[in-house]
């Protein structure tokens, strides 16, 4: 580990299981482009032994981002972000627009007034 930042950093305080903490970080590293179509994930053990997370929660992970379709595992290779990961979780994000708009309206419902929330937007839009 010497020389170089870490990839993935685990909160042990989270009430989010571990597993998922890897993905939604995957996630963020392939929108953001720090990770990109071909590039190489870190092998279960090495992963394993920098996290000091048991190893079946690695391979949970691992096996969960295979079936969205954001990693593809070559036997004897290693996994690799997918050509299409991108699109993928580009998605995935759109999706979340209906739980968006409940969550506004119930800040409506709570008296937040549409200013703020369009303030708050703004902020994430710059």
């Amino acid at each position: 580990m010497k020389g170089r930042q870490r990839m993935f950093i685990i909160d042990a305080m989270s009430r989010t299981p571990v597993y998922e903490q890897l993905i939604e970080q995957v996630e963020t590293m392939v929108l953001t482009g720090v990770m990109k179509a071909g590039d190489k994930m870190p092998s279960v053990r090495s992963l394993s032994g920098e996290l000091s997370i048991n190893p079946n929660t690695i391979q949970k992970a691992y096996a969960e981002l295979d079936r969205k379709g954001l990693i593809a595992s070559v036997p004897g290779k290693g996994s690799f972000i997918s050509e299409n990961a991108m699109d993928i979780v580009g998605n995935d994000k759109r999706e979340q627009a209906a739980d968006l708009k409940d969550i506004i309206g119930e800040m409506k419902l709570a008296g937040v007034a549409k200013q703020e929330i369009m303030k708050i937007i703004e902020e994430v839009y710059g």
